[in-house]
């Protein structure tokens, strides 16, 4: 039986990359805060269908709230960084990206007592201009990454050509990419985010139960703004980037419900312990 991963991007409504032009990271203080409360909705929504996750921290949440990443950490999830600041890594210099990790890495293991071993880049940019990362994880102990989409139908990230299943990427060092079906010539993404919103839930159940019969788990990832329609709307956006953010935010929970009924799911080192399998990890999971 194929155990699909389930991940959870924690961060803010107001960090994601398509609001960095309108949302200045000196205003996030003075921002509303939502995270706590829509993390907690995730949290018992998992503990009513008996599953576990991998919760990719934000550091910046995890020093502002380190009662949240406990409670998430004591509920049995596997607990991940997704960097400090949220800032695209190729926009980065290789000092810079270093720092942010760490820092990240700090905050997390002071706020759980748990040092993440598993990382997530903003806007999964990882690219090919930004592959100088996975050295330098491989340098801080991260054991694997989950950054890299396989797909070239997207503007601010995607590695067309990547391998669309896990490999080691540096010494010990594995990439988990985003899942991806191939549709005629093209990689199109599935199974999280924006597009788990997007597509009809047929479409998703379709996508999940393919790679299940390619002995593939999907890798469905989703973050805590993506539960709350009444998130208070950030003006000054563009129509693109408010459509994939706001887009079918009132069904993320019921297709999630839905989800999790029809499929096995667990950790993203559960899901793939054939690769992730060392001793530390093993206990982790």
């Amino acid at each position: 039986m194929v155990i699909n991963s389930l991940s959870i991007d924690v961060e803010e409504h107001f960090q994601v990359s398509g609001f960095e032009g309108v949302v200045d990271r000196e205003t996030w203080d003075s921002q509303p805060s939502r995270v706590v409360d829509n993390t907690h909705r995730i949290l018992r929504l998992l503990d009513e269908a008996s599953v576990k996750a991998t919760f990719f921290v934000l550091g910046w949440v995890a020093e502002r709230e380190p009662a949240l990443v406990r409670d998430i950490s004591d509920a049995g999830h596997e607990i991940a960084s997704h960097g400090y600041w949220h800032r695209l890594v190729y926009s980065q210099t290789p000092d810079e990206f270093r720092e942010d990790v760490v820092r990240s890495i700090d905050v997390i293991e002071r706020a759980c007592g748990q040092r993440p071993t598993g990382y997530r880049a903003p806007s999964f940019s990882i690219t090919e201009q930004s592959r100088w990362a996975w050295p330098i994880l491989a340098e801080l102990d991260m054991q694997f990454d989950s950054s890299v989409y396989p797909t070239n139908l997207r503007d601010r990230y995607g590695m067309g050509d990547a391998n669309t299943r896990p490999h080691e990427v540096a010494e010990n060092l594995w990439e988990i990419p985003m899942s991806v079906m191939r549709v005629a010539r093209w990689n199109v993404p599935v199974a999280g985010g924006g597009y788990f919103r997007l597509y009809p839930f047929w479409i998703t159940r379709s996508a999940v139960r393919r790679l299940n019969a390619d002995g593939m788990p999907a890798n469905v990832y989703l973050h805590p703004w993506e539960f709350d329609p009444d998130q208070p709307r950030v003006s000054g956006v563009g129509r693109g980037a408010a459509f994939r953010h706001y887009v079918n935010l009132g069904r993320t929970e019921s297709r999630l419900r839905r989800m999790l009924a029809e499929f096995p799911f667990g950790t993203m080192r559960r899901a793939y312990a054939d690769v992730l399998s060392s001793p530390r990890q093993a206990a982790a999971s």
